[in-house]
């Protein structure tokens, strides 16, 4: 639903084919993993957790000297290999669901509308033609006052055909638009025999019937090469991340290399003659006396300021030049990185999440759809938050895009050991009926207090 209300404008009214929307809809499917997954884990995790307490079998469990943490195990195991299919999945099969679904969704935004005639609006649909129809009968077949601009030469409206009616067809697989159109006149204006004047002659040509034929070809659906868009960060897997990022520190290597050789002479002492250290050295300057000029000729005073203002201002944007690539660079390198470790967390908070969703389904002891899943959504979304701060965060360079991508996974881990402390001990964390008592008592003794 989410990709639906994101891309409708792009999909209505252009005649796709339902299978193109479906092909959308499943690699839009594909790329939601990502957060449905932990989702569904944590969701599943509390609802089971929480049918066992409701029904009591964890006492049963836990009085047959089973602890909880014996009783998580098989479905530790389960978790752990869906984690390490949730990695590979990140890593092999949704690189290519968001290729083809980044190339397919770029066609598509491309794809022009269909042809649709409104009465008394001009279009400008079909390359070369400007089409306008008063009305329109015979459900859209028939067209009555048409007025058609030929722009296809290039020269303006020199070219104008008005009908009294016309009928539409299409022709040779809807490759072309067929316009037969009775009672007429054509208006064409054209160069004459001498001087460059493209409106020296007038053509006046009228017709009981004629025929119109426009070419609908930039209608049709048309499919670019995926190869063009496979250098993006979410279409690699994890070792073209890292060829990509060692290829960028290189390129940011060689220009840091090249700035500092650039502007290294410009910091040096040295002569104009080759053989300079044959020459013999200065004299002692005493610039407590003649300050920065001593040593130089009044007269050569401006000329020497004029040349030190051109040596700054070269380096100067030879330093801004060489930073801005630099900073570009380093923003390549870290959504490379951000990518990377995008791909390892997806396994990591299937984990962690199920870690914190086991031990409260056996606290709050409630199965089904009600408070299970309204704590899943609650949680996930704190999950969610955190890790769509983190991961902006490294993209904006305020953090390491390590740290921004595991922020979520560092705060909520201890939160999973804790839930599992509590539910292991019998603790009533979110019994309400304790928080009440230990309040009624709290304002009891205050009031006896007073």
């Amino acid at each position: 639903m989410l990709f639906l209300f994101k891309y409708i404008d792009d999909l209505i009214g252009k005649g796709f084919e339902w299978y193109v929307i479906l092909q959308l809809l499943g690699y839009a499917a594909a790329t939601n993993v990502a957060m449905a997954l932990p989702l569904s884990i944590l969701l599943s995790s509390i609802m089971t957790f929480g049918n066992l307490g409701e029904n009591y079998e964890l006492v049963a469990i836990k009085s047959a000297g089973i602890s909880l943490q014996r009783a998580m195990a098989p479905l530790f195991i389960l978790i752990t290999f869906l984690g390490i299919g949730a990695f590979y999945f990140s890593d092999y099969m949704l690189p290519v669901a968001n290729l083809k679904m980044g190339a397919l969704l770029y066609d598509v935004r491309e794809q022009k509308a269909a042809f649709l005639i409104e009465e008394g609006v001009f279009n400008n649909s079909i390359p070369g033609y400007s089409i306008r129809v008063e009305k329109k009968e015979n459900d859209g077949s028939l067209w009555k006052n048409v007025v058609i601009y030929d722009q296809s030469n290039g020269t303006g409206n020199t070219n104008v055909l008005m009908a009294k009616e016309g009928e539409i067809s299409k022709a040779e697989n809807d490759k072309y638009l067929v316009l037969r159109l009775r009672d007429g006149v054509r208006y064409e204006e054209k160069q004459g025999k001498t001087g460059y004047n493209p409106r020296q002659e007038l053509i006046r040509l009228r017709f009981k019937e004629t025929e119109q034929k426009l070419n609908l070809e930039s209608f049709k659906f048309k499919r670019e090469d995926e190869n063009l868009f496979r250098n993006n960060y979410a279409m690699l897997n994890s070792k073209q991340l890292l060829e990509s990022r060692d290829s960028v520190i290189l390129l940011k290597d060689s220009v840091n290399k090249t700035i500092y050789s650039a502007i290294t002479p410009y910091f040096k002492m040295y002569y104009a003659t080759q053989n300079y250290r044959s020459k013999k050295p200065f004299k002692k300057l005493n610039f407590k006396k003649e300050g920065i000029y001593a040593g130089i000729d009044t007269s050569a005073i401006e000329m020497t300021l004029s040349g030190a203002k051109d040596n700054a201002r070269v380096i100067f944007e030879s330093i801004d030049r060489s930073a801005t690539q630099s900073s570009d660079f380093v923003t390549v390198i870290t959504r490379y990185m951000v990518e990377y470790n995008k791909k390892f967390t997806l396994a990591v908070s299937c984990l962690v999440l199920f870690f914190i969703g086991a031990p409260l389904g056996a606290i709050i002891r409630k199965g089904g759809l009600g408070l299970p899943v309204v704590v899943s959504v609650a949680f996930f979304l704190i999950y969610h938050v955190i890790s769509t701060v983190g991961e902006k965060s490294a993209k904006e360079g305020n953090l390491s895009p390590f740290l921004g991508m595991w922020l979520a996974i560092i705060i909520l881990t201890p939160l999973g050991l804790f839930l599992t402390y509590k539910a292991t001990i019998d603790s009533a964390l979110f019994d309400v009926d304790i928080y009440k008592n230990f309040f009624k008592k709290f304002f009891k003794k205050k009031q006896l207090d007073a």
